[in-house]
């Protein structure tokens, strides 16, 4: 019994998501991405392009008041998106860190077009994808 308790405790954080509340999970899920479009200065439509949900969906999202529910594909985006975020932030100014989503960028996977817009276009592969690239020039991967 001890050594159960003991490995309980030492699980690895998110390893266990099933053992959580599904309403909780996306709940604070959904503040923590409207906190980071806010920042970011997204309008409806491009934060909700970017989880893979409806204008009006997002907008009701981000009251607080939504009681709906986000698949695994679109968990995994705003999982993706924080990262992306924290990186930013870890490897640029504040300011700079907020506005680079949004400047037009040389790299090659952006090829001279807004990162917001080719993980848009790209969904989940090109999120994680930016948010590899990122890390990288941080010299994180």
């Amino acid at each position: 019994m001890a050594v159960q308790s003991l490995q309980q405790e030492f699980i690895a954080p998110g390893a266990g998501l099933s053992a959580y509340d599904d309403d909780r999970v996306v709940s604070v899920a959904a503040k923590a991405y409207a906190r980071i479009v806010d920042a970011w200065g997204f309008n409806n439509q491009v934060a909700a392009g970017l989880i893979a949900v409806s204008p009006r969906t997002w907008a009701r999202m981000k009251t607080g008041e939504w009681a709906g529910r986000l698949n695994r594909d679109q968990l995994m985006r705003v999982s993706a998106i924080t990262g992306l975020y924290k990186a930013l932030h870890l490897y640029f100014s504040d300011a700079l860190a907020d506005r680079w989503v949004s400047l037009r960028n040389s790299g090659p996977m952006f090829a001279g077009r807004e990162p917001v817009e080719t993980m848009i276009e790209g969904g989940l592969p090109a999120i994680m994808e930016t948010r590899n690239y990122v890390d990288a020039l941080r010299g994180g991967a």
